[in-house]
């Protein structure tokens, strides 16, 4: 019985102790969303002292309509990678402008239900989105072309005339633009 016990222990401790070098997932910027970790060893990275300015052109559409789409959370996790490294919410200034295949993920409650049979499980990304300051957008041709209007989106989107333009307004003022 004393060796059961011995063997126990140090199973106990072995497993505890490859656990407690897990990190947990931080949210530095976007609270509740887009976890992102500490790399120690990394030796490129954002600089705390520069403003951010970045233009996201979401058109990938989510690949399961029942959980939030991975691009939306990586809009999310860039934000936390860049606040993990020093870089204040002030300091970010993020849009977001969402067409093609990606903008059912703008739609409210309402408008998703009646498309995907549940609930929209992207707005409170967005929501957090905004709370950190980015802007959300969508493109104003790819609604026309869906039969979508501003009713059937989310509260809180602003639309643009389109994506393109967009891109060809803020580019030139030196947001970097990232595809998702």
């Amino acid at each position: 019985m004393n060796r059961l016990v011995k063997v126990a222990f140090f199973c106990a401790v072995f497993f505890t102790a490859q656990f407690s070098f897990a990190q947990s997932a931080q949210h530095p910027i976007v609270k509740e969303y887009g976890g992102i970790y500490e790399v120690p060893e990394a030796t490129e990275m954002p600089d705390g002292s520069l403003d951010y300015y970045i233009l996201v052109d979401m058109t990938t559409a989510a690949t399961d309509d029942a959980e939030i789409s991975r691009w939306v959370d990586n809009v999310a996790r860039m934000m936390n990678l860049h606040g993990i490294a020093g870089v204040t919410k002030e300091r970010m200034h993020v849009k977001v402008v969402v067409h093609g295949g990606a903008i059912f993920t703008l739609l409210n409650n309402e408008a998703y239900q009646k498309q995907f049979k549940v609930d929209n499980p992207n707005i409170a990304v967005y929501k957090a989105l905004e709370a950190a300051g980015a802007e959300i957008l969508v493109c104003g041709q790819s609604l026309r072309a869906r039969n979508l209007k501003k009713e059937n989106l989310y509260e809180g989107v602003n639309v643009a005339l389109s994506a393109m333009t967009t891109v060809t307004t803020y580019a030139p003022k030196g947001y970097t633009v990232l595809k998702f």
